[in-house]
């Protein structure tokens, strides 16, 4: 992987994490743990979590001999009923990220996948980029989704906020 590869990588990732803080800070705390009539179970307090339980996972793959494992996450924990403690969690991914060089990120990293529901599964090998790259796709629905909840209860946010790089990219060519 290139340098620049790397980089933007790291970029990406560091962007969608400060979008996800904005967004969580803009929100009153009774819209991030109100329950969604649109999207039914969801609250963006829970869709907050799952987001940062993939990049969690993807970074936490430095540190670990285990494969990165997306699918076994905690639930009913602090940062879906707390901004405070999702900001925090936040925060400290982002100095994860800041940390990483050309090497760390290139390093390669095996991935547990779940392949359907009666819990079969396969390792697969990977890199950190890309598990990176895979988080923060990942995270951009997410938004997309408690943008819906969050129009829900009468509140605007931003046109960007949980639009993929590929719709951003096509609309500014269309202008």
């Amino acid at each position: 992987m290139d340098k620049t590869s790397a980089c933007a990588i790291g970029h990406a990732a560091n962007a969608l994490l400060e979008q996800c803080a904005a967004f969580i800070q803009d929100i009153p705390e009774s819209v991030y743990t109100a329950d969604a009539a649109t999207i039914r179970g969801g609250t963006i307090g829970k869709h907050v979590r799952h987001s940062l339980d993939h990049f969690a996972a993807a970074l936490g793959g430095l540190t670990c001999a285990e494969p990165i494992d997306y699918d076994h996450r905690a639930r009913n924990v602090p940062m879906e009923t707390e901004r405070a403690s999702a900001l925090a969690a936040i925060r400290a991914m982002q100095s994860q990220i800041a940390l990483l060089d050309d090497a760390k990120i290139s390093l390669p990293v095996r991935i547990r996948v779940m392949l359907a529901g009666d819990g079969s599964e396969a390792v697969l090998p990977s890199t950190l980029a890309r598990e990176l790259a895979f988080a923060t796709h990942h995270a951009i629905h997410h938004n997309a989704m408690m943008k819906t909840i969050a129009a829900e209860f009468g509140l605007e946010v931003g046109d960007a906020f949980g639009k993929a790089p590929s719709t951003l990219n096509y609309e500014a060519a269309r202008r």
